[in-house]
């Protein structure tokens, strides 16, 4: 057809994307770095980098690696990607989608902070997400039911670059169908390829505890009120209480 045409010239620069005809999905695998770092024969990156931009800039949505699970990124202004997100996961629509930033200086742009930069610094990047007050500059119809917004910088180089690239922030969801068991691999949400632009596999993710990103809730000066206790739980904790002195919020 057509469309698998034009999606193998598109491709046909890297030997690592491959076209799941059947499913009609582009999964574009992310080749493994050496011990000396990427090399031009050998590194892929920008590549798939260009691919994904696209179909975010297009309004599609796209699986990508993060540094704790698998991921649903759309951009996180435009409306109708929003809500193919809220439809391909069969997500409640009261629940929240968080954004993804490459930088912690954008963090201030979508947010109103009341932290140390200092302890974003501690936290960022890395697998948390922090809860804070929204700016009016990002998108009212994300989350328009309530006046806060998580935000993450993942650990992850492929992610943080795409973020950058952009130039605006990601909508970020785990990449399953709402309530089903967070995904480390590809394979594991392949019933939702069909419905995705494009996956980045980037492998088995980390030590695939599955449990994603700790949530930590920051919109109070001085406290915090953990929401997930998420995959780092204790050291995220211990840093916010005996660094910076927050208290653990308790009223709900």
């Amino acid at each position: 057809c057509n469309s698998c045409k034009s999606s193998r010239t598109l491709l046909s620069a890297y030997s690592s994307a491959t076209m799941c005809k059947e499913l009609k999905t582009n999964v574009l695998h992310l080749l493994p770095q050496t011990s000396n770092g990427p090399s031009a024969e050998h590194d892929n990156g920008a590549e798939v980098l260009a691919a994904t931009v696209k179909a975010l800039k297009d309004g599609l949505v796209v699986a990508v690696p993060t540094d704790t699970i698998y991921g649903l990124a759309c951009l996180a202004q435009h409306h109708d990607a929003i809500k193919k997100v809220y439809d391909i996961k069969g997500r409640n629509g009261q629940k929240p989608l968080a954004i993804c930033v490459g930088e912690i200086q954008e963090i201030y742009k979508y947010c109103e902070v009341k932290v140390k930069e200092e302890l974003l610094a501690d936290l960022l990047p890395g697998p948390v997400t922090l809860v804070f007050e929204r700016s009016e500059v990002l998108n009212k119809d994300l989350n328009p039911f309530t006046p806060l917004v998580g935000v993450r910088i993942p650990d992850h180089g492929f992610l943080r670059r795409l973020c950058q690239m952009c130039e605006e922030p990601l909508a970020l969801t785990s990449a399953n169908i709402s309530s089903q068991t967070s995904t480390v691999a590809v394979h594991e949400f392949q019933d939702l390829w069909p419905r995705l632009a494009l996956v980045v596999d980037d492998g088995p993710i980390g030590d695939q505890n599955r449990l994603g990103s700790t949530v930590v809730d920051l919109s109070v000066l001085g406290k915090y009120r953990v929401i997930r206790p998420g995959c780092a739980f204790s050291s995220t904790v211990d840093l916010l209480q005996r660094k910076y002195g927050l208290c653990e919020d308790t009223i709900e």
